[in-house]
């Protein structure tokens, strides 16, 4: 009986009169509460309810790299006094930096700030996102959290750099989370040109931001590991306040092939190549591509022979994890190469990208130790020229046909397929996460603003993306996103062992030697009595060849004499006042005799 009545309370109509009387007043409470911005009351139990839009501190997102160029990737995440950084890269020099081996971000805001940084999460181990980690590990020993292929290339780089006892490294795998401070960071499984690549969804009580990395869609990947869309789906469901996401495909339409399409040009080439000996360049980091490089030399009874430093090298590691599954007695040394006929050997080598000291360049240029190039093989170029690179390629390619090489390269056959989304798919990503704020990155200022372009079209308002430059600090809150100020960001150059010791002075003075050469004057004068003792001697290096020029030598002596005349005369004695004139006046006279500009370099000594 007791039940029955129980059921009766809860299932009796209300009064109509007094339920609408009730009704009104919880909305008109609800609506004094919204109006006054202050946290709700529940109108039954009179408690306050959490608003979670009310006192929140707003998100920094400070893109230290990676915008308005290719490479050299980092970005710090700030909030209430916390922080953490995503990726470390490093870029490669332009035509406009000679002598440069790479170029590293400026560290100067995250020293700065090392007492606040809890750690650096890394998306996967391409040379752009963990290049200049070993130059950051110097000055600061920050905690690095990435999945396990990635932590073993960075180990890799970390031992050439005598930096690998003091790493703290930590394994990560996909659907796991790091705490960082005030901030969470999960782990999210995507596809790439390299296995083991992650996304992450970071959470602090600011709200959460996806951060997609380099990424693409692929639905049949080599390691049957499909980017995980659902995970994407779920935060879109529980609510995202900005998505990050790569540009670099950004301008390219529709969807980006799978990387089976490049194994199966693989079958037809290697068919063709009866016989011949194969040669394939692609990057050392595709490990995708490499497996199915192995897999179709294999199927066709060759060996397979690694050349290049970097490939060695990550072939080692991937190998030694399990990421590349190499059958028994098919990997063979370089040098075994001579034991075997064209006709049973596939050399996996560096150099897709033309780079003079890789080893496909020493193979066109016939200064590889191992392999001279013969009639008849075939060589596969299975990469696209980075922006910048394509006279590099051209200049190899037409040196490998010279030597009777057959030469096949991207444009010609599917031999390549990039690693990152394009159109199609980058607007799928927008249309799950559906985020509140939208920022482009990875790509220059063309990639950035057709990504933005991509945004507005599915749905994300104009003023809600923002379009930033390395350095801008992007604050992000519900009710708006701001970019007021700025800091210290830009490039740093790696010259040998030197770093940061090369500047816009120094690369100054290096294409002024490159484009002019060099006129060096000598001059020995006398302590006392301030007379020519020796010289004026003149080198030249660059400039014009001494031994056909001894009248223009000759004319540049007595000019220097003249100077140093009128210098005795004046009773100027400061010896950079001297240096000036001299390299005024030998510097107009050179171009009104040569119409050419060579540096001039005075030396003067007192005895």
């Amino acid at each position: 009986m007791a039940e029955n009545k129980e059921s009766k309370k809860y299932t009796k109509k209300p009064n109509n009169k007094t339920q609408n009387k009730n009704t009104q007043k919880s909305q008109t409470q609800k609506q004094t509460a919204l109006k006054k911005n202050v946290p709700q009351k529940d109108v039954k139990n009179n408690k306050p309810q959490n608003n979670k839009r009310i006192n929140k501190k707003p998100i920094k997102i400070i893109p230290l790299g990676g915008l308005g160029e290719i490479g050299k990737n980092i970005t710090l995440y700030e909030y209430d006094g916390d922080m953490f950084l995503v990726d470390c890269g490093m870029s490669f020099p332009d035509e406009d930096m000679p002598g440069i081996d790479i170029v590293i971000p400026d560290f100067t805001y995250v020293l700065e700030n090392r007492d606040k940084i809890k750690g650096l999460v890394v998306t996967h181990g391409h040379e752009d996102h963990i290049g200049a980690i070993p130059y950051l590990l110097r000055n600061f020993n920050v905690p690095i959290y990435a999945t396990r292929l990635t932590i073993g290339l960075i180990e890799g780089k970390l031992r050439e750099h005598k930096l690998l006892e003091s790493a703290n490294l930590n394994v990560v795998k996909a659907g796991s989370i790091v705490k960082l401070g005030k901030f969470t960071v999960e782990f999210i499984h995507v596809n790439h040109s390299i296995p083991d690549a992650a996304a992450f969804a970071i959470k602090c009580a600011g709200g959460t931001v996806v951060h997609t990395g380099d990424f693409k869609i692929d639905t049949t990947p080599i390691d049957d590991q499909v980017i995980d869309i659902a995970r994407f789906a779920e935060l879109g469901k529980e609510g995202v306040l900005a998505l990050l996401a790569d540009s670099t495909n950004a301008e390219r339409p529709g969807f980006t092939a799978s990387e089976r399409l490049v194994g199966g040009s693989f079958s037809n080439l290697f068919a063709k190549a009866e016989g011949k000996r194969i040669i394939v360049a692609t990057f050392s980091s595709n490990i995708h591509r490499i497996q199915q490089i192995i897999d179709e030399a294999a199927r066709c009874n060759r060996k397979v022979a690694v050349s290049g430093r970097s490939m060695l090298n990550v072939v080692s590691v991937a190998e030694e994890l399990g990421y590349l599954k190499v059958p028994k007695n098919v990997l063979i040394e370089i040098e075994a190469i001579k034991n075997y006929t064209p006709g049973q050997v596939v050399i996996v080598t560096t150099g897709s990208q033309g780079e003079p000291l890789s080893a496909l360049h020493r193979m066109a240029f016939s200064d590889h130790r191992q392999v001279e190039i013969a009639p008849g093989d075939m060589i596969i170029i299975s990469a696209t020229p980075i922006p910048g690179n394509e006279k590099l390629v051209t200049k190899v390619i037409n040196e490998l046909m010279k030597r009777g090489a057959n030469v096949v390269y991207e444009r010609m056959y599917d031999v390549h397929v990039s690693g990152h989304a394009c159109a199609e798919e980058l607007k799928l990503i927008m249309s799950i996460v559906k985020p509140q704020y939208f920022i482009p990155l990875h790509g220059e200022q063309k990639h950035l603003m057709k990504h933005a372009e991509l945004a507005q079209l599915m749905g994300i308002p104009k003023e809600n993306t923002v379009i930033a430059q390395n350095g801008s600090v992007i604050e992000l809150s519900q009710k708006a996103a701001k970019c007021k100020e700025v800091v210290t960001a830009g490039r740093v150059m790696v010259d040998g062992l030197g770093v940061g010791d090369v500047g816009s002075i120094v690369l100054r003075d290096r294409k002024l030697l490159s484009d002019g050469g060099i006129i060096i004057v000598g001059v020995t004068i006398d302590a006392v009595t301030r007379e020519i003792v020796a010289g004026p001697d003149i080198v030249s290096r660059g400039f014009i060849y001494m031994k056909e020029s001894e009248e223009l030598i000759q004319e540049i002596s007595d000019l220097v004499w003249d100077i140093l005349d009128r210098c005795q005369y004046q009773n100027i004695r400061d010896w950079s006042t001297i240096k000036n004139k001299i390299k005024d006046g030998v510097s107009k006279f050179l171009f009104t005799k040569t119409k050419r500009s060579p540096m001039v370099l005075p030396i003067i000594m007192e005895v």
